[in-house]
């Protein structure tokens, strides 16, 4: 992938997406804990969502950079990070090997609806295609309805046989595979 891609005219700003480097990570970790907050606010307990700190994800994120798993990108305005993208190969067991995964994609909630998730999309679609994916899958609690449109809308198709349970903040929240190919 070429070190930015450039997304202008999407809602009067100029989206650039690029490889994270470690002096992303703090913004990284904020941006994941401020999204989690603001999209499962009223569906999760208010307690747990608080208790969600950055801290606590920046070393996730800088091991991910480190060592490229997953690959991370990140979408850019005016040289301050507003998104950001984390894609590899599927982790399912039974995956084909050309089968990728968005890990995780998550704007800042300030920047919703501007954009910033289909620049993240196009970069790691992009990214998983130079990789020799085919298709590409990503898991999306059923409760999170901004997230399931988003995907939908990006050609998305909810696979029904993979709804699975999780315990999440002592709540069951139901969560499902969606996949799409990439050509």
């Amino acid at each position: 992938m070429p070190p930015f891609r450039h997304f202008p005219g999407l809602c009067m700003s100029n989206i650039q997406v690029r490889p994270a480097t470690l002096r992303d990570v703090k913004a990284i970790a904020q941006i994941h804990t401020l999204a989690v907050q603001q999209a499962y606010r009223g569906l999760l307990p208010d307690e747990y969502l608080q208790a969600q700190k950055p801290d606590e994800r920046q070393a996730y994120w800088r091991e991910a950079i480190e060592y490229c798993e997953p690959q991370v990108l990140v979408a850019v305005d005016a040289e301050k990070v507003i998104g950001f993208v984390g894609y590899d190969r599927s982790r399912d067991p039974k995956s084909r090997p050309t089968t990728g995964e968005i890990w995780a994609i998550y704007a800042a909630p300030s920047h919703w609806s501007q954009g910033v998730g289909l620049a993240l999309w196009d970069a790691a679609r992009d990214g998983l295609l130079e990789e020799g994916c085919t298709s590409v899958t990503v898991w999306i609690p059923l409760c999170n309805e901004r997230a399931l449109r988003f995907h939908e809308t990006a050609g998305f198709k909810r696979e029904l046989a993979t709804a699975k349970t999780s315990l999440v903040g002592g709540v069951r929240i139901e969560e499902i595979r969606l996949k799409r190919a990439l050509h």
